[in-house]
């Protein structure tokens, strides 16, 4: 199996400390991608990447990112396992580029060995030589026009991510997880399952909600300010014991604040 990625969208700022220390320890410990990991977490429309070409299981960076989490609305992250691409960080997910002000965030899982034949603009220069990165860059020289005059509609913004990723699918493997500062793209496939086929659902996902009684934090003498949450958490296999519901083959969500705002018909 290669590669696995995590994402959060959610409604009130928080931190995702328990599914994240579960997803790490698939970098090397319960699974064997063990090659690096990424973390990119939103402050508004800039994502603050962290990466390292080693395990995250056992890193001590990762560690220190997840019990000192900063609250946010939008998480990306991936675990590497190296199939194209020596271990580098060049080589290490999730990549990301700016455009207008918003941080472009991208991570991949599966193979894309016909990827090479897709053309790039020469301003989206690829640091390493992974297929993932290329795919990117593939996208990102689609983005770069749309975003050229305006910042674009979601309607918009769908069309062409859809189509992008609907043509990198015909081209192998290949789940993708993007956001533009703005919404989070969730794009799944299929992926190498534990049966060792080749088969979807390429990844899960999971809602969760919390309502918040304001009027029994104030009999208990509490006057804080109170909302409820919605959370969707995305990933490659289930890090629970909850409902995760599949996604269907080449299904794209774009989803904000914890809300789906569109899902493939």
């Amino acid at each position: 199996m290669v590669c696995e990625l995590f994402a959060m969208s959610s409604r009130v700022e928080t931190t995702v400390s328990f599914s994240l220390h579960e997803f790490s320890q698939h970098g090397g410990k319960i699974d064997a991608h063990s090659d690096g990991w990424g973390l990119a977490v939103y402050d508004g429309q800039t994502a603050q990447v962290h990466r390292e070409a080693s395990a995250a299981a056992f890193s001590q960076k990762m560690h220190y990112l997840n019990t000192h989490q900063q609250p946010t609305r939008c998480v990306i992250s991936h675990i590497r396992r190296a199939t194209v691409g020596e271990r580098a960080l060049r080589n290490t997910q999730p990549f990301v580029r700016d455009i207008k002000g918003h941080s472009h965030v991208f991570a991949h899982n599966g193979d894309l060995p016909a990827i090479e034949n897709k053309t790039i603009l020469n301003s989206c220069r690829l640091e390493g030589e992974t297929d993932s990165e290329r795919a990117f860059c593939y996208l990102i020289s689609a983005l770069t026009t749309l975003w050229h005059t305006e910042i674009p509609t979601l309607k918009t913004r769908v069309g062409l991510v859809e189509k992008a990723f609907n043509e990198l699918a015909e081209l192998g493997i290949a789940n993708f997880l993007y956001a533009d500062g703005d919404y989070l793209y969730v794009f799944s496939n299929k992926r190498h399952q534990a049966n060792g086929r080749v088969e979807p659902p390429g990844m899960y996902f999971l809602e969760r909600e919390c309502h918040c009684d304001q009027g029994a934090l104030k009999r208990a003498g509490v006057d804080i300010p109170c909302a409820p949450q919605q959370v969707l958490l995305f990933a490659s296999v289930p890090l629970t014991g909850e409902s995760w519901q599949p996604l269907h083959p080449c299904q794209l969500l774009a989803a904000k604040d914890g809300e789906i705002l569109y899902r493939t018909p």
